[in-house]
């Protein structure tokens, strides 16, 4: 049986010697404390592979919040630094000691620890080798947004469920959190009839923004760029408030602010390679401070003698091949269309979204707190008390705003509520339909391949040019595009 890894079409000699010295110094730890902590419980068992940030939200979920219906039996990752250290999580979260794995050895985790499902957390463009490969052994996928990251590998995660008919869910928690939930209930009532065309303008201001351009998701072939890493959040959300999909794309993008000449225009003398090393580290605003920062120094500094990945590069050096300027036009199968944009040097954080309907508009705008890492500690909501608003606009009547639903946890709550829907054995009915699965996967990351290519080209790209014959996803549904509606009252 094959074996994936990262990038099977990408892996180093570097990576390979890694991934062979984690099992030829006995990293691997067999499994009979969880076999022994099972007891013969009916728990579902889950095995995650890539144990980097996002990955501590699911594992938490499993190993504490939710342990009395889920177990872990087995993690899985190329860094064997990182996966001592989510062995060591276990260990404090459950008092369990979870087998790990090299990523070399992932069919073997899943013969040996028999997981129902696989939770898949590594690298963007890693996804969709163990999406297919977990199927292909006969497991069901949990998997963070994006699904994948170009056409080829959403094809293929297609074929392999139609082969084995395992099920891929994807965890877009911004449906679950109350306002994006409330937005969706109002727009299925009615209030401003059937939407016609949608403004949606994303903010990323210049701590989280340029944390993007530092990390691997700065190089496309890791993460399809912001359109496919960011944006499929953005685009979901859109296509599950219209309860449509996508089905062309026009686009255009550019890397305009985070540049090697814009290091020498706010006063550098040159970019460097990492903020670690840089000369000019006392005078530079986007410094990070990975050897003093807890985590970022136990979770990558510690272990960047691995696989040689640094999580603190510059964010003005030349080999970035990621916008940070985009504008989207979409097409959607109801008629709709939609122009988005998304920037990641802004003033503020979050975003403003209009629905612009037959009876109305629909304005909604939620203003964040300036980035933090979830994961340093610091109990904050990530969103600023009353940025959050709703406002009606009625035809040819007095605007009001609407009182916001209310959340607790990160996310504006959705975290929370997502992991309950994902993990607990017995989901409540939900007419909003939020959980999301392959096809809502496969239509968000599209639109951001599609605006990729028309970056490139110039042209409008169609949806179903790249994948064929996606079936529509579970939408509620919403008010109809023929139905008579009420004249408007004379001026």
């Amino acid at each position: 049986m094959r074996n994936p890894l990262p990038d099977r079409r990408e892996i180093s000699r570097r990576d390979f010697l890694t991934a062979a010295a984690v099992t030829a110094t006995g990293v691997v730890v067999g499994s009979s404390a969880i076999e022994e902590a099972r007891g013969g419980t009916a728990r579902r068992r889950f095995a995650q592979v890539g144990v980097g940030g996002r990955s501590i939200l699911y594992r938490k979920a499993v190993l504490s919040s939710h342990a009395e219906h889920c177990e872990m039996v087995g993690f899985c990752d190329l860094n064997p630094g990182r996966l001592k250290l989510a062995q060591a999580h276990a260990r404090s979260f459950a008092g369990l000691e979870v087998p790990i794995y090299a990523s070399s050895d992932f069919d073997r985790l899943i013969q040996e620890t028999k997981p129902d499902a696989v939770i898949v957390t590594t690298k963007d463009a890693a996804h969709s080798d163990y999406i297919v490969r977990a199927m292909e052994l006969g497991c069901d996928v949990v998997t963070e947004k994006p699904m994948t990251t170009d056409e080829t590998k959403c094809r293929a995660i297609f074929d392999a469920q139609r082969r084995t008919g395992k099920r891929c869910r994807v965890t877009f928690n911004y449906r679950y959190s109350p306002p994006r939930t409330q937005v969706k209930d109002l727009l299925m009532s009615g209030i401003i009839g059937d939407v016609l065309s949608v403004d949606f303008h994303w903010h990323l201001d210049t701590f989280h923004g340029s944390d993007y351009f530092r990390r691997w998701h700065s190089n496309k072939v890791n993460s399809g760029g912001l359109m496919v890493h960011k944006a499929t959040h953005h685009f979901d959300l859109v296509n599950w408030w219209l309860s449509a999909v996508p089905v062309s794309v026009m686009a255009t993008g550019k890397r305009h602010f985070y540049t090697p000449a814009m290091a020498k225009r706010i006063g550098l003398e040159s970019h460097h390679d990492r903020c670690l090393t840089c000369p000019e580290k006392a005078r530079c605003g986007f410094y990070l401070d990975i050897a003093t920062h807890p985590e970022y120094r136990e979770v990558y500094l510690a272990q960047e003698h691995y696989d040689g990945y640094f999580r603190d590069r510059c964010v003005f050096r030349p080999d970035i091949d990621i916008e940070d300027t985009m504008n989207v036009q979409v097409g959607y199968n109801t008629g709709v269309t939609m122009a988005y944009s998304l920037n990641a040097f802004s003033a503020w954080e979050g975003y403003q979204i209009c629905f612009n309907g037959t009876k109305g508009r629909l304005e909604h705008k939620m203003e964040e707190l300036v980035y933090v890492n979830p994961r340093e500690g610091r109990s904050v909501p990530d969103r600023k008390e009353g940025a959050t608003t709703i406002r009606i606009c009625p035809i040819r009547a007095a605007a009001y705003e609407v009182p916001v639903w209310k959340g607790d946890g990160e996310h504006a709550g959705g975290d929370r509520v997502m992991l309950d829907d994902i993990f607990l054995p017995q989901r409540p009915t939900d007419k909003y339909l939020r959980a999301a699965d392959h096809r809502a996967g496969a239509f968000s990351l599209l639109v951001g391949v599609a605006a990729n290519r028309s970056f490139t080209t110039g042209e409008t790209v169609k949806i179903s040019d790249l994948v064929r014959e996606i079936p529509p996803p579970d939408y509620p549904p919403m008010p109809s595009h023929v139905e008579p509606i009420p004249m408007p009252a004379r001026a």
